[in-house]
């Protein structure tokens, strides 16, 4: 008997090694290659510059309270308050200590478009790079070689405040496997290239979803409910819903377009809250890029509001 059940343990305890074995071996980091990275070619500072408005890096990345050019500084430090904990942005200006000038663009891709730090490790989604996946490695690329360009800053922000067990990082493996992917948000058959375009910027480096699509006790998307209105994430109010059978449903596309460069409703409000900063970004894009994404917003399906 005895013989028997050591068996049993024996065979358990080989399973839950193979089980444990699988799980590290689907959830690890998986960065793209250095050859990957070597694909983007020159730089093109001035797409660069496009990319970094459209991404809309220094409302995250500057320093708390910054104006006008000392908004460029990328010291980080602004703390996002969020149901895992307190998240501190980091510093990415191109100080070589502080920030990302000693990384290389292998670094800084992995880290934007796969949640993979500098030394291999996973990184929280507090960083959108679930958005950020979508992007070219020749826009990555431009992006970075602008960023080199701003000041630099020495600034350190402080480490995040995560509670037990979302501050072990092992498990966004899991979350990774669950939630990460490229995959297009919404299937839009027969789409002209305006509509494909504006998808490439909601879907992908204009991170849209993250604020306007809710998401489940995990922090994944109700993909159903794609940009169909959530909790604000900082706490107070509600994000809108932005499809076809929300609260922009009776705009028109030029009504989209000239919110996106100057703020202005049709019901002659002005932008306000969080999307203040998103407007200040849209409306460094060319007129062309805030006409996609009228387009593609028109052409999304709409979704009645979550609550």
């Amino acid at each position: 008997m005895a013989g028997k059940l050591s068996k049993i343990v024996g065979s358990l305890v080989a399973l839950g090694a193979i089980g444990a074995g699988m799980f590290l071996v689907v959830t690890r980091p998986q960065p793209e290659s250095e050859a990957y990275w070597n694909s983007a070619g020159t730089p093109d500072v001035k797409n660069g510059e496009l990319v970094f408005s459209m991404g809309g890096c220094v409302s995250c990345h500057k320093s708390p309270g910054a104006k006008g050019e000392a908004e460029l500084v990328l010291a980080g430090g602004i703390a996002i308050d969020s149901p895992f904990g307190k998240f501190h942005v980091p510093n990415i200006s191109p100080d070589e200590k502080a920030g990302i000038g000693a990384w290389t663009l292998a670094q800084f891709g992995n880290a934007l478009t796969r949640g993979v730090g500098p030394n291999g490790e996973h990184l929280y989604p507090s960083l959108p790079y679930g958005s950020y996946s979508r992007m070219s490695a020749k826009d990555v690329g431009d992006l970075f070689a602008y960023i080199k360009t701003l000041p630099k800053s020495d600034n350190v922000a402080p480490p995040h405040e995560i509670g037990f067990p979302f501050n072990i990082r092992l498990a966004l493996g899991g979350w990774k496997f669950l939630y990460f992917n490229d995959r297009p948000r919404v299937t839009l058959a027969g789409a002209d290239d305006k509509v494909r375009r504006g998808q490439h910027i909601v879907e992908g480096p204009g991170h849209c979803g993250e604020c306007h699509t809710p998401r489940n006790a995990l922090g994944g998307f109700l993909s159903d409910l794609w940009l169909a209105g959530a909790p604000n994430p900082e706490g107070e109010g509600r994000i809108p819903n932005i499809t076809p059978e929300g609260s922009i449903a009776s705009w028109s596309e030029s009504d989209i377009v000239t919110y996106l460069k100057d703020g202005n409703t049709p019901d002659f409000d002005f932008v306000g809250g969080t999307m203040v900063e998103v407007q200040k970004n849209m409306a460094k894009l060319p007129e062309s890029d805030r006409e996609a994404i009228a387009a593609y917003l028109k052409a999304i399906p709409g979704r009645k509001s979550a609550r």
